[in-house]
C-alpha cells in the first residue's frame, strides 16, 4: 500500500543521488501513486520542506549518528530526514506518528536500521530544544538558521551585505504562490478572475504586471478549465518583467534565443495580437515541441521555433530583429523557493563555469539587433557575476549599446541600479531575478 512518507522518500532519493529536478520527481512519482488529494499534498509538503532545510536537518543528525550513514544506505537516512522535518518544521502531525510511520517505512529495507531509526528520532524528540549550532560564528549562524551550504551564504553577504543577505535567504526559503498570465486574445482580466473565483481559488492581483493573477489558494491550475483552453498560463511575475521591459508594439520582429519552456515568447507573441513574427529558439527539438504546444494552446500564430544554439551565431538573423531577448542560462540561485535541490546540487565553480556561455550568447544576440533596436538581458539568479559584471563588461566592449533605465515602481523587493538595470529580490509572490535594457544606437 503507497503512503506519502513512502512517495516523499523515493522523490528524495531521485533528486538527491539521481540528479532528479524536483518538480519532475515528485510530479512522475505521484502520477503512479494511488494517494488522495490529503496524502497528495502531504508528500509533497515533505519533499519540498526536507530538501528545504537539508543543512540543518543533517547537522541535527550528526549529533545522533556515529557513522556516516548516508554512504551506508541512503535511504535509511532520508527516512531519518523527512521524519526530523516533520517533528521540527511542521505542527499538525502527532509525534508519535511520524516515529511509528518512520519505523515502519525502515522495516521494510531492514529490520537492523529499523531499530536505529527508532533510538534516532525519540533521541531527538528528548533533545529537541538542545542547541545543536554551537559555533557563534555569524556565517554558520546563517546556514544553520536558513539552511543553506556555507559558500552561498558568503557569496550573498559579500555581494549584498548582511541585510539584504538575511532577506534574500528568508525570501528564496519562502513558500511560492502560483501567478497566472492572462491571455488577452481569448479572455480579459475580469473574465478571468471572476471564472477563478467562482472555481473556488483565494485570489490577489499582482503588485507590477496587470496581465497577472496570484492565487493564494486553489486546485492544480494546470486542471482548470482556463488552462487547458488557453485563457491563462503559468508564470512567475518576475519572469513577466522582462517582456514589459521590452517596449514591444505590433509587428515587430523578435527574438527569445534561450526560449524553452516558451512563457516568454508566448507573451510576446500575445502583446503583439497575433501579428509580427516571433523567432524562439532553444537547443533540443523537444524544447522546440514544448514551445509549439504552449503555442497552440493560447491560439498563437506568430511564432517561428526551431532549434538553434545561442552560442552560434546565424547570419541569416543578423540586424533584422526590432527586439532581442535572452534569458540566458545561469546558476537559478533566484528561483531556489521552486526548486530547493539548486541548493545542493550547485557549487561556486559551475557558477564561473557559466558565464563564459552568457557572455557568448550576449555576443552573438548583439548582432541581431537592428540600430535602434533593444536587447533584454535577464536572469533567474543573484550572483553579481553572472548579472552585473556581464552587462557591465559587454557594454565596455560594445559602445554601440547604451543602457536604458528601468523602473517598475516603487516596490520594496526591487533594487533600482544607478546604471539602470534592476536585481528582483526572492519573496513568495517574486522569484528572484536581475533585467537590463539596452539600446543599440547605430
Amino acid at each position: 500500500m503507497d503512503n506519502a512518507r513512502l512517495a516523499a522518500v523515493d522523490v528524495i532519493e531521485d533528486v538527491l543521488y539521481k540528479g532528479a529536478y524536483s518538480n519532475i520527481a515528485l510530479s512522475n512519482r505521484l502520477n503512479k501513486s494511488n494517494l488522495n488529494v490529503k496524502d497528495r499534498s502531504l508528500a509533497t509538503e515533505i519533499v519540498y520542506g526536507t530538501l528545504k532545510y537539508k543543512y540543518t536537518i543533517d547537522c541535527i543528525l550528526e549529533n545522533f549518528l556515529k557513522n556516516d550513514l548516508e554512504k551506508k544506505n541512503s535511504y535509511i537516512k532520508n527516512i531519518l530526514r523527512i521524519s526530523i522535518y516533520q517533528i521540527k518544521y511542521l505542527d499538525k502531525i502527532p509525534e508519535f506518528a511520524v516515529v511509528n510511520e518512520a519505523v515502519k517505512l525502515s522495516k521494510k529495507r531492514s529490520v537492523k536500521l529499523s531499530k536505529l531509526v527508532n533510538g534516532v528520532l525519540r533521541n531527538f524528540l528528548r533533545n529537541k530544544d538542545k542547541l545543536y549550532l554551537k559555533d557563534q560564528d555569524y556565517i554558520k549562524k546563517l546556514c544553520f538558521k536558513y539552511s543553506f551550504d556555507m559558500w552561498m551564504v558568503k557569496l550573498f553577504v559579500h555581494q549584498y551585505g548582511k541585510d539584504i543577505a538575511e532577506d534574500i535567504l528568508n525570501g528564496l526559503n519562502s513558500t511560492p504562490k502560483v501567478t497566472v498570465r492572462v491571455n488577452n486574445l481569448k479572455t480579459n482580466f475580469l473574465e478571468s478572475w471572476n471564472e477563478l473565483k467562482n472555481n473556488g481559488y483565494n485570489l490577489e492581483k499582482a503588485k507590477l504586471c496587470k496581465d497577472a493573477i496570484v492565487i493564494n489558494r486553489g486546485s492544480s491550475i494546470e486542471k482548470n478549465v482556463l488552462f487547458n483552453e488557453g485563457m491563462i498560463s503559468v508564470q512567475d511575475e518576475s519572469a513577466m518583467l522582462p517582456i514589459i521591459s521590452m517596449d514591444i508594439e505590433k509587428n515587430m520582429i523578435l527574438m527569445d534565443l534561450c526560449s524553452a519552456p516558451g512563457g516568454k515568447a508566448c507573451y510576446m507573441a500575445e502583446i503583439m495580437e497575433n501579428t509580427g513574427k516571433v523567432v524562439a529558439c532553444d537547443i533540443y527539438e523537444n524544447k522546440i515541441k514544448l514551445i509549439r504546444k504552449n503555442a497552440d494552446r493560447l491560439g498563437l500564430k506568430n511564432i517561428d521555433a526551431y532549434v538553434q544554439d545561442a552560442q552560434n551565431y546565424n547570419p541569416k538573423m543578423r540586424e533584422k530583429a526590432d527586439r532581442v531577448l535572452i534569458d540566458v542560462p545561469c546558476s537559478g540561485l533566484g528561483i531556489i523557493r521552486k526548486k530547493p535541490e539548486i541548493k545542493w546540487n550547485k557549487n561556486i565553480n559551475q557558477i564561473s563555469d557559466i558565464i563564459s556561455t552568457q557572455k557568448k550568447i550576449m555576443i552573438n544576440a548583439a548582432k541581431y539587433v537592428k540600430p535602434g533596436g533593444k536587447l533584454i538581458y535577464s536572469t533567474c539568479t543573484l550572483n553579481k557575476n553572472e548579472n552585473e559584471k556581464n552587462v557591465d563588461w559587454f557594454i565596455e566592449n560594445n559602445p554601440e549599446f547604451t543602457l536604458e533605465k528601468l523602473n517598475f515602481g516603487d516596490i520594496d523587493n526591487i533594487i533600482y541600479h544607478k546604471r539602470g538595470y534592476v536585481t528582483i529580490l526572492p519573496n513568495k509572490n517574486m522569484d528572484g531575478f536581475f533585467i537590463a535594457k539596452m539600446i543599440k544606437n547605430r
